[in-house]
């Protein structure tokens, strides 16, 4: 399990590699949610999104035996990205499973840093599982997992311990964190480097409309499934169900979980470029477009939103600010 001693162990090992982002603020998105709205752009982090802390922590906790073996991911897109650029780091081979769905631009991506991508149709119910299984076994891999992994959560917590120092450098002693959420490895991990560094800071995670079983896992105590894993715009944070690593630590933590629709991220995704010059993949945006269409659901003046992703395809960008130019 996932501790804030492996988290700040994984800060150590990701000093000189992981980008520090900043906190960002806007008045013109201040006004829109009627709060200070700070933003952590883990879309500026290496590979475009949150999922390089976590690639890299795993891949770099590994013993040099069994690393130089080589690594396997599942991912659509983000993960795959993360750790094929920890893998190449590390100088070892890595072996992705996407599906044939995902996003061009990651798939183009993953393969540019080196990794060696295997595509598998998911719509027509074809198993990654049962594919990763035989890969894993075939090649003697080790597995990383997107976010039911302990190592790969103490590289997400490390966004946490950056959100604690730089709220504590504002003042901000109380606040919602909101963050975007798929399967809870980076909204375990913030919330465990919250409750070590800054208790008065509360993780929320947020999600896309049909896609909100975090939510619903929540608000019943018990993990809940979406009823589809395909087809939603917010592919980064897709997934069956909450894991069961990152559950019971997000149940512990974690308040409410708070859910937007699709064209409420496209519009974030308007804001975050109008406003902060910033490229949000929709799943990134999430947390943004909560912070602005769901006041009602929050208190306090601050409130501090992860941007976890910026991977996203031309023709969803311009959907985008073609529909939501005028920003407010």
């Amino acid at each position: 399990m996932s501790d804030i001693d492996m988290i700040r162990a994984a800060a150590a090992r990701l000093k000189g590699h992981a980008r520090r982002t900043p906190l960002l603020s806007s008045p013109f998105l201040d006004r829109i949610a009627g709060r200070r709205v700070w933003v952590k752009p883990e879309c500026l982090q290496h590979t475009g999104s949150f999922k390089y802390r976590g690639g890299y922590a795993a891949v770099s906790a590994l013993d040099n035996a069994t690393r130089a073996r080589g690594v396997l991911a599942f991912s659509s897109g983000n993960h795959a990205q993360g750790v094929a650029l920890a893998a190449a780091q590390h100088d070892v081979p890595a072996l992705i499973v996407m599906p044939a769905d995902a996003p061009s631009m990651k798939i183009a991506n993953t393969r540019a840093l080196g990794a060696e991508v295997v595509l598998y149709d998911r719509v027509a119910g074809e198993s990654r599982d049962e594919l990763g299984a035989q890969l894993k076994a075939e090649r003697n891999l080790t597995l990383i997992r997107p976010y039911d992994e302990p190592q790969v959560i103490a590289g997400q917590g490390t966004t946490g311990l950056e959100i604690a120092e730089d709220a504590a450098l504002r003042g901000i002693a109380r606040a919602d964190v909101l963050v975007c959420c798929g399967g809870g490895g980076l909204t375990s991990g913030i919330a465990l480097a919250l409750e070590a560094e800054a208790p008065g800071l509360t993780a929320r995670p947020c999600e896309p409309e049909e896609f909100d079983d975090v939510t619903r896992s929540l608000a019943s105590g018990e993990i809940r499934a979406n009823t589809r894993i395909s087809g939603g715009l917010c592919d980064a944070i897709i997934t069956p169900q909450p894991g069961d690593i990152t559950f019971p630590i997000m149940r512990r933590l974690c308040g409410p979980g708070l859910v937007v629709s699709e064209e409420e991220a496209l519009h974030a995704m308007a804001l975050a470029w109008g406003r902060l010059k910033l490229v949000a993949e929709p799943g990134g945006a999430v947390a943004l477009a909560a912070a602005l269409f769901r006041p009602d659901q929050m208190t306090g003046d601050d409130v501090i939103v992860t941007i976890s992703g910026g991977n996203v395809d031309a023709n969803v960008f311009q959907r985008a600010l073609s529909s939501y130019g005028g920003l407010e």
